[in-house]
């Protein structure tokens, strides 16, 4: 097929696309006109409405529910190092109006109209996730554009991403460019951390809630956190920099543990911060049975809800964890309480807080929230790009 062959969409089936969004799912396709069974993952197409209207160019998925993904909305565009340039340079600017030193998501999938690819940058340091066999396709051009726009130290491919597990791609961790070491420094709201890019969960580093950590600093001054799904201590290490008094960050996992404490010695705070593994529901039961307590406790849960039919069991889950942080929460203390599930809305993860409440025997009051920063811009128009919650409340 040549590169910009024409997929039509059914009757109607364009409503969406021109509100906006960018996927294209197999069950709009005409596929009487331009049988999916022809194309190949990368395949650019220009996606058309029935009547031969066009509505942007996109790369095929041809093998998964969401079988084609705009990249170029309204136009008729090729996938190369050009295109790749214009929209890292776009990006780049975004962060660079919004943030002072070069530790930031660079790229944030369709929000920045690069979908499936995901760049986080660690000062001269960048880490950057493929998450589909379509965008594997253009893997050369698009890290030469990126090469060429920061002159990188290193670039680090992470492979190991679950989307890229359903699509049946390889998981491997490489170096594609220079060298990359396995700890990479970050400064985070004047703190600084060492994150396992290699081994990490996701990039290493979550920089989504760094506006919500940075909002820590008002509440936590001389006082004892607890910081739940702590990971290497992204909200507790921040916590005992801004003053907290003691700071216990609780995970199952001895690496992210490890990690904790790195993390502590480099800030000097090593007298102020101690860990705890276990399984977080069942370790804050036995410090329940302990009789310890907590001015500020911190949910931080992976998440939840992967599918939109997992919602009922979901809600289910962040109302318990939630009740047992606020059975660790002393009278007057607040609760941090954090979701990154893009199918759980914030009305719900309200009724869960508030349901959670309850059972603790306590009346909860929403005090501030936050949402992710402007390096995980939300696509008005692509409802799956907003995803992150907090919500800060005082019990009473």
């Amino acid at each position: 097929m040549t590169a910009f062959a024409d997929l039509y969409l059914r009757k109607g089936a364009e409503r969406r696309l021109r509100g906006g969004h960018l996927w294209v799912y197999s069950n709009e396709i005409d596929s009487k006109r331009h049988p999916l069974a022809g194309l190949q993952p990368g395949d650019v197409v220009r996606v058309r409405d029935a009547q031969g209207g066009l509505l942007g160019s996109a790369y095929m998925e041809p093998q998964a529910l969401i079988c084609a993904r705009l990249f170029a909305p309204g136009e008729a565009q090729g996938l190369d190092g050009e295109f790749f340039g214009q929209r890292l340079q776009a990006a780049l600017q975004a962060r660079e109006a919004a943030f002072d030193k070069p530790f930031y998501r660079l790229v944030y999938g369709d929000s920045d109209l690069l979908p499936g690819v995901v760049i986080d940058r660690f000062g001269p340091q960048l880490v950057v996730q493929l998450n589909n066999a379509g965008i594997e396709r253009y893997r050369g051009p698009l890290l030469r554009a990126l090469e060429e726009l920061l002159q990188p130290e290193g670039i680090l491919l992470r492979g190991d991403s679950r989307a890229r597990r359903d699509s049946g791609l390889a998981g491997e961790v490489e170096v594609v460019s220079g060298q990359v070491p396995e700890q990479v420094p970050l400064e985070e709201n004047g703190v600084q951390f060492l994150a396992p890019v290699y081994s990490g969960q996701k990039t290493g580093w979550f920089y989504d809630h760094r506006m919500s950590r940075a909002r820590l600093a008002a509440w936590v001054g001389g006082r004892s956190v607890l910081d739940v799904y702590s990971y290497i201590g992204g909200w507790g290490i921040q916590a005992a920099a801004f003053g907290a008094s003691e700071v216990c960050c609780l995970d199952s996992s001895a690496a992210a543990l490890e990690g904790v404490m790195r993390n502590a010695a480099r800030n000097g705070l090593e007298d102020r911060v101690a860990v705890r593994q276990g399984s977080a529901p069942e370790t804050m039961k036995q410090m329940l049975a302990e009789g310890q307590a907590f001015d500020v406790v911190i949910l931080d849960p992976p998440a939840f809800i992967q599918r939109r039919r997992d919602l009922k069991k979901g809600i289910a889950a962040y109302r318990r964890i939630n009740e047992l942080g606020l059975r660790l929460l002393t009278p007057g203390g607040l609760l941090v309480s954090g979701s990154c599930s893009m199918h759980l809305g914030r009305a719900d993860l309200m009724a869960a807080l508030q349901q959670a409440a309850v059972r603790a025997g306590c009346q909860l009051r929403v005090v501030e929230q936050g949402a992710q920063g402007p390096d995980h811009p939300v696509h008005p128009g692509i409802p799956e790009t907003e995803y992150l919650k907090a919500v800060f409340a005082r019990r009473d």
